[in-house]
């Protein structure tokens, strides 16, 4: 049997349960043993803060080494809003998937949109899959705006999530969790509403 090449996964991380999830479906569905993960996160300092504790908590040894599928958000919570949600994150990461190497990498956008950073920053590393947390409005699940070409500028029908699956170069996936046990809705450029149970 051929071992697949290693890949290089960036799960877009920011203090959002959307991100969690797109977290969780990463280490539980779409990383291999030889993968390696990288967190990246897009920094606006001042809205992050005080929101993650509440989403996103520290898994007990214990209870990572008993789940088949890692769930990020169950565990102890960590009692102090100081903590870096990157390193929640990373350390959720290496007690779910210990063998698989994980980095964050942080950005400043420059003034740019967040889309053109994120595709800018996973050019320059390589990226092969691009996981990132989706929430879609009921208004746009049914009339499914339509992608203006070009820059992002300007186009509020479009977000973050659809130009990066529509522009990225390599495969990028939009991750939203249906409920504790009801799967994932995975949208990419080939996939449309895919559901995907447990």
């Amino acid at each position: 049997m051929v071992t697949p090449p290693a890949r290089k996964v960036m799960v877009v991380a920011d203090p959002s349960p959307h991100s969690a999830a797109a977290l969780q479906y990463a280490l539980s569905h779409a990383l291999l043993e030889q993968d390696e993960l990288i967190l990246l996160h897009v920094e606006n300092t001042s809205s992050w803060k005080n929101t993650l504790t509440t989403f996103l908590k520290r898994p007990t040894i214990a209870s990572a080494a008993n789940a088949m599928t890692p769930n990020i958000s169950s565990g102890p919570d960590w009692g102090s809003t100081d903590v870096n949600f990157l390193d929640q994150m990373k350390y959720a990461s290496e007690i779910a998937q210990p063998k698989i190497p994980v980095r964050i990498e942080k950005i400043d956008p420059d003034g740019k949109d967040k889309a053109t950073v994120i595709l800018s920053k996973s050019k320059d590393l390589g990226i092969d899959l691009i996981i990132i947390g989706q929430k879609r409005s009921l208004s746009s699940a049914i009339l499914g705006y339509k992608r203006p070409s070009g820059s992002m500028k300007g186009s509020k029908l479009i977000d973050t999530v659809d130009y990066l699956i529509e522009n990225s170069p390599c495969t990028c996936v939009g991750v939203q969790k249906k409920g504790q046990n009801g799967g994932y809705v995975l949208n990419s450029k080939t996939q449309k509403n895919f559901w995907l149970l447990g």
